[in-house]
């Protein structure tokens, strides 16, 4: 008796179910039909490819229709005409704009409507015909118009990449990446070396700017001697000679004014010849020392040659 109450309480459990599920197919049958649609067309220049009918209409993103039929038009074939109806709520204005796209993973195209300002009018029909929802082009019609040309590309791109992964060149690759290993052992090997050397190129360094600094403190000497003495010394020398050239202007003056006694008793003053070379030989040294100080004071002043710079 259990057994058979269960059976009677399955069926009855089925019976509910199948019926519910009839009730809910008539009442989505009615509120569908109970629904208002507005109708419009769309006039595309381009192919449709993936476009059936009862395809999705979208506005931004949300379904608000489908697609009732598509035909060519038969005074140019090289448009197609889509119908498409949409909930009467929807805002269809006149600068709505309808375009192919794409949804989901399956590649199913669908007409998506953009645009539609508030300030625009709404888009009503004109002694009874159905009004048009102008197009923009679609990115997906110019990508299925050019696949043949990406595939060639694409083909193309397979061929040179195999061209360029060719044994020949995996070869070379090969024996590249052996040589650079070989590289890097040799410089392992010669890690002791090179540090010698980069210590020794320090040294050399520190030991130049040591002889740069020392040179820079002798010129910094010598230009202090030059402009606290180098002035006097010169001043003084100056004078001197002034009065060398003084002296020498009367002596000549004085041997040509008393040239006829002085050429007659040069007898008798045989000294007079000597002292005279050796006044001229003294004039000459010091024009010889004037000339030496104005060209390169420094030099004459220190009294050595110029330091030698040290390139390491």
């Amino acid at each position: 008796m259990e057994t058979r109450a269960h059976h009677v309480l399955i069926g009855l459990f089925t019976v509910l179910v199948a019926a519910g599920g009839l009730l809910f197919g008539l009442w989505l049958a009615k509120s569908s039909s109970d629904q208002q649609y507005n109708y419009y067309d769309v006039i595309f220049t381009e192919a449709v490819t993936g476009l059936s009918q009862g395809g999705t209409v979208q506005y931004s993103g949300i379904k608000v229709g489908d697609v009732v039929s598509l035909r060519l038009d038969p005074r140019d074939p090289r448009k197609v005409l889509a119908r498409i109806r949409v909930f009467d709520r929807t805002p269809i204005r006149q600068d709505t704009r309808a375009k192919l796209a794409i949804t989901g993973v399956t590649g199913t195209a669908i007409i998506q409507l953009s645009n539609g300002s508030p300030d625009s009018p709404p888009l009503l029909a004109e002694d009874g015909k159905v009004p048009v929802i102008q197009t923009i082009p679609s990115p997906l019609s110019k990508l299925l118009a050019n696949g043949e040309d990406i595939a060639s590309n694409i083909n193309n791109l397979i061929t040179n990449v195999n061209q360029l992964f060719s044994q020949e060149n995996v070869d070379r690759v090969g024996r590249t990446l052996d040589h650079i290993d070989q590289a890097t052992a040799v410089i392992a090997e010669q890690r002791a070396d090179i540090r010698r050397t980069v210590r020794e190129l320090a040294d050399a360094s520190q030991q130049a700017r040591q002889t740069l600094a020392n040179a820079n403190l002798l010129l910094g000497n010598a230009n202090q001697l030059l402009s606290s003495q180098g002035k006097d010394i010169l001043g003084n020398t100056q004078q001197t000679l002034a009065a060398l050239q003084r002296s020498s202007e009367k002596i000549e003056r004085l041997l040509d004014n008393n040239y006829d006694a002085v050429n007659g008793g040069l007898k008798g003053l045989g000294d007079i010849g000597p002292a005279l070379r050796e006044l001229r030989s003294t004039l000459e040294s010091l024009r010889g020392v004037t000339r030496r100080l104005q060209e390169n004071p420094a030099n004459y002043l220190l009294g050595g040659d110029r330091t030698k710079e040290f390139q390491p």
